[in-house]
């Protein structure tokens, strides 16, 4: 089939690569010059495991190309995808600008049927709304598909060829047909190809979400609980994960999520039910919960050292919002290390792959120093604070950390180390929902 891929963002750009893997003949475009130079030349801008391999493959073997040119993508695809950014407005809601700018572009240029489909994070009447807006200006033959991704960053390639499910939303059948034709090479292990309308399609995206995201949020909660009464959220995650009613995915406490999907996805499910008058208590209790979750560090390290944090030196391991990605939007460390630096804290910081995203975020702040390894930034150091779990802080060497560290302080925001380690090792070891030691 012949693909084109508006928006080279994180899903756009794994899935035109992925369509182009099983090959179809895949453009991609993008408005930015100079990401579209860097992408034809086969280097990803953004970190994702494998990515890059099938990039490089498929721009060798000439089934994927990028394009600046609009017209050229539209005219060339039989399906079009929209995967524009749809980024939280001031109240929340998504802002859909990007997506009614690429329709109407797409209504004035198309000369023959299309299916339109929207791959970015929408609304429910996202649809319809594409739908309107392409009437207004076309009089030629399109159908509106909504087909939501669920990749997790960090493993979205994976996802995206080996999908748990995909969701066809759309009221034309020819159209329905034709995206499972896309779909079946995804899905010859049987996973549901699940076809609905288009309102429950884009429903099914922010209600997977929420649910993902109350189940880490009430665990945070739990844990808040446990250091209370001192009982070890390790073990209740045990007792509660083995319960084949609930599982154990998703159960890890932590110092909250972040992320392109979970913060704006809630934001902007809150808003429609502003705007349909339905109050929706928790997914509101959600944001509130983890705003608060990422300042749980910081509290243990005010209280450890009785509130006197300016002057000390912090090493920090992990600034992503999660492993296996640089995406540090909305990530824990942000906050972490803002609030850190406005008590007079320095901060030597490491991550695998985020430190130049980090940098971009936070901006040129004084007190902070970026290192390329884990070891580096541990030098002389009063304590340790663990952000993100990559899997290269799991099994490090704790006498060659206490060798570095001026101070033998662990402040764990991912619970990485027993506390029988801890003890062995003699570091003062503060984790999330777990006796200190």
């Amino acid at each position: 089939m012949n693909i084109t891929v508006i928006g080279t963002g994180y899903v756009g750009l794994v899935a035109g690569a992925c369509f182009a893997e099983i090959g179809n003949e895949v453009i991609c475009v993008d408005k930015d010059s100079k990401k579209i130079k860097t992408l034809s030349k086969g280097i990803v801008p953004i970190y994702e495991p494998g990515l890059e391999e099938i990039v490089k493959r498929n721009l060798k073997e000439e089934r994927l190309s990028f394009t600046t040119s609009l017209k050229d993508g539209i005219n060339f695809g039989d399906i079009i995808f929209i995967a524009v950014g749809t980024p939280s407005d001031q109240d929340g809601s998504a802002d859909l600008s990007g997506v009614v700018e690429v329709a109407e572009l797409i209504g004035k240029t198309m000369k023959k049927p299309k299916i339109i489909v929207t791959k970015s994070t929408v609304p429910v009447g996202t649809a319809s709304l594409v739908e309107k807006t392409i009437k207004k200006v076309s009089t030629c033959e399109f159908s509106v598909v909504s087909n939501p991704e669920f990749l997790k960053e960090g493993a979205a390639v994976d996802d995206f060829l080996n999908p748990d499910r995909v969701i066809i939303g759309a009221s034309d059948q020819r159209a329905v047909e034709v995206m499972k034709e896309l779909y079946a090479p995804f899905v010859r292990n049987n996973n549901p190809v699940l076809v609905m309308d288009n309102a429950s399609a884009e429903m099914s995206k922010y209600a997977s979400n929420v649910m993902l995201a109350s189940r880490i949020t009430l665990m945070n909660e739990i844990a808040l609980l446990c250091q209370k009464a001192g009982a070890d959220i390790e073990s209740v995650r045990q007792g509660v994960g083995t319960d084949a009613r609930i599982g154990m995915s998703f159960l890890f406490p932590g110092i909250g999520y972040g992320g392109s999907c979970f913060p704006k996805d809630i934001r902007a499910l809150i808003h429609i039910a502003d705007e349909l008058g339905v109050l929706l208590e928790i997914p509101k209790a959600i944001e509130l919960v983890n705003a608060r979750q990422k300042l749980t560090l910081v509290d243990k390290i005010k209280a450890h050292y009785k509130s006197k944090v300016s002057g000390k030196t912090f090493a920090v391991w992990g600034l992503s919002f999660k492993p296996r990605t640089d995406d540090v939007r909305e990530a824990p460390s942000l906050v972490v290390c803002t609030e850190l630096l406005k008590l007079g804290a320095k901060l030597q910081v490491f991550d695998p792959e985020a430190n130049k995203t980090f940098r971009s975020a936070l901006g040129d702040r004084k007190g902070i120093t970026y290192y390329d390894t884990n070891y580096d930034a541990l030098k002389g150091a009063d304590a340790l604070i663990i952000c993100t779990e990559w899997n290269e802080f799991r099994r490090p060497n704790f006498d060659k950390m206490k060798s570095l560290l001026a101070g033998h302080v662990i402040f764990d925001g991912r619970n990485l180390y027993s506390l029988d380690k801890m003890k062995k090792f003699e570091f003062s070891y503060y984790s999330v929902g777990r006796p200190s030691v």
